[in-house]
This record gives structure tokens, sequence and C-alpha cells, in this order.
């Protein structure tokens, strides 16, 4: 059975999806200040994360130094409840925009793992949050519906 990276079509994908994403939200007015004057890497390195995550190579491990990276970015943000829909809704919108793969079991299963992601990010970025800094970079599979072949 494919991974979700694999599904997905790979490393291409997930940079072309976080090169779309970016572009939006950079224009956007209630999520774009949280990114402005951001590293001109940041999509790279969020393709890399998404694709750890979605089963691919853990590179963002290895070059990132993994989850321990990836909280800290959001200490102190404050995100709102309203910036972080919004972040969803753009991603959603920029996987339809570079044809990330519409059948329902890997939209389900993706869709999964960028609400529980933000929701994390969300809890961790307030001001009172104390969020573990060592924990391993989650996985995400399938769940409970694997992709059909006829």
């Amino acid at each position: 059975m494919p991974t979700l990276y694999e599904w997905a079509g790979g490393m291409s994908a997930f940079e072309a999806l976080t090169t779309a994403f970016y572009r939006e939200v950079l224009k956007d007015d209630l999520v774009g200040p949280l990114f402005r004057g951001m590293d001109p890497g940041h999509p790279k390195y969020v393709a890399m994360w998404l694709a750890e995550v979605f089963g691919g190579p853990e590179t963002y491990s290895a070059e990132r130094d993994g989850y321990r990276h990836m909280v800290r970015q959001h200490l102190g943000r404050a995100i709102t409840e309203p910036q972080r829909r919004r972040w969803v809704n753009l991603l959603m919108d920029a996987a339809d925009k570079v044809g990330l793969p519409a059948d329902p079991e890997f939209r389900a299963a993706f869709a999964s793992y960028i609400e529980w992601g933000t929701r994390i990010a969300h809890t961790n970025s307030q001001p009172d949050a104390h969020p573990p800094l060592e924990a391993p970079v989650p996985h995400w599979g399938w769940g409970v519906a694997p992709p059909y072949r006829p």
C-alpha cells in the first residue's frame, strides 16, 4: 500500500503545494501578518515537514531538528482561531489548485492531519503555553479508509 506521501505525488507535490499556499498566505489580511518577513525557504521547509509526516523521507528531522524546531516556530505567536481556520482553508484551496489527489480517502487523511496539526500549533502558540519540546514527528497514515483501487 502506498504511503500518503507516495499517493500525493512525492516531494514535488508537497513543494508545489506549499509554494502555491504561501503565495496566497502572504496576500491574506488575516493570516498574512503571521508570515511577514518569513525566511524565503519557509515553503520548502513546510513541504519537508509535511512529506515526513505523510510517510516520505525524514529530511525535516535530519536537516531542521524535527519536532523540536517545528514546535518552537509557533511559541508566543498567539495564533487566533480565525487565523488557524483561514490557514486550513487556504491550504485546502492550494491542494485543489496544485492537483493533490481529490479521492475521499486521501483527502480525509490529509485533512485529518491538517486539522490536528493546526490545533496543536494554535494551542502551542498561546502566551501561557508550555508544550513539550521533545516529541517525535507525527506519522500520518490512511486511517480506516485505505485507497480504493479497482
